[in-house]
């Protein structure tokens, strides 16, 4: 491969991490520039600040990919007046293209907040709260032989054939196909107003409701026939969940002390903010098992570790309001701050990196060692 475009790379990231993941009006996907474009230098970042920008510029950086969106909100005006704002033009004059993943990368298996159970040791048997339940197709298309094996990595490539622990996955049966090109039809094969018949691959593969226009696209693109004949099919296999947030079990129980000792050394922390319940005096005894965790500001879904059971829930930016619920209700709170999700960087890059192995992109994936903590501890 001589280059890599920029819509190739994210067709393989949302393979992994789909848009239609992300919760309601969260503004995912490409905020910035162009994917239609090739690409060499990639930067991963958790956030999109102008500091960052400027790393990005030196460093000649052709997209970037960034866990929180730099337009949460609508931007009302486009000065240059402003930092914040200087920086969208920089982005564009340098043609630095900016992708988001943010609550679908909190959502996704093998995501943020399964990172995190990984880092602290917590087997996780459970999502923190629902957010999806997707329904899944069938879709099977009939090609020439030939053609089959085209077609299969176009549908696999556009995310088809994901079963659990799987990928990839369909099914072929071969048979006759039998058509007569009439009127002002364009045949791949065969002559106007003679019968034809050709051998053809049926394949078959299975995916996710939302993949329905995304996979009819590659369907059509990587078809020969002028009119291609496919079925699609909705199937009462049970959906499929999603949820945000994990819970689980450290495989050996901590003290409340050496737990939070625990979080401090893993995420690299000054301090930390926790939340006791008040009937609990001795912090020393308490012991941890079950732990819920939650990236982000995941304030609102305490309650669901309540209905988990977990004896402590960690997430950032909790609300002095909110804490006070959680007291009386008798949850331990620990908030690592937001800034734990720098974690995404190393990970999403060692990721990369294995897609860059597999498909032999050349194209170097970098992680910004700009930090974006706002926050310290003095």
């Amino acid at each position: 491969m001589t280059k890599l475009m920029g819509t190739e790379f994210i067709q393989q990231f949302e393979a992994y991490c789909p848009q239609w993941l992300a919760e309601e009006g969260d503004p995912v996907g490409l905020h910035i520039g162009t994917l239609n474009k090739p690409i060499k230098r990639v930067m991963m970042t958790l956030d999109v600040r102008p500091e960052v920008v400027a790393e990005a510029i030196e460093k000649k950086i052709d997209l970037l990919i960034a866990k929180h969106p730099p337009i949460f909100r609508p931007v009302s005006r486009l000065t240059t007046d402003t930092p914040q704002q200087k920086m969208y033009a920089d982005l564009l004059a340098h043609n630095i293209a900016v992708y988001a993943a943010h609550t679908n990368m909190d959502i996704i298996e093998d995501g943020l907040n399964d990172w995190f159970c990984e880092a602290l040791e917590v087997v996780s048997d459970s999502y923190l709260t629902k957010t999806h339940e997707i329904p899944f197709k069938k879709l099977a298309v009939y090609v020439p032989v030939e053609s089959a094996k085209q077609m299969r990595e176009a549908l696999a490539n556009a995310g088809a054939g994901e079963q659990g622990n799987y990928r990839e996955t369909s099914f072929s049966s071969i048979g006759t196909g039998r058509f007569t090109p009439v009127d002002d039809a364009k045949p791949t094969i065969g002559q106007i107003n003679q019968a034809e018949q050709v051998q053809e691959a049926k394949i078959e593969v299975i995916f996710p409701e939302p993949l329905k226009e995304t996979l009819l696209q590659a369907m059509f693109a990587a078809h020969p026939y002028e009119e291609p004949t496919y079925d699609l099919i909705s199937l009462d296999n049970t959906p499929t969940s999603y949820g945000i947030g994990r819970v689980g079990n450290l495989k050996e129980a901590l003290s409340l002390e050496a737990f939070l000792d625990k979080i401090k050394k893993t995420f690299d922390l000054e301090g930390l903010r926790v939340v006791i319940p008040n009937q609990i005096v001795d912090t020393q005894s308490m012991s941890v098992k079950r732990v819920a965790i939650c990236g982000g500001s995941g304030e609102k879904f305490y309650v669901d570790a309540l209905k988990h059971q977990a004896d402590v829930y960690i997430t950032g930016d909790i609300y002095y309001h909110t804490a006070h619920d959680m007291q009386t209700a008798g949850l331990i709170a620990i908030d690592p701050g937001h800034y734990i999700e720098s974690l995404c960087k190393e990970k999403m890059v060692e990721k990369f990196n294995q897609w860059k192995l597999e498909k032999n992109w050349p194209v170097d994936f970098i992680i910004s060692e700009t930090s974006t903590n706002p926050f310290s501890f003095k």
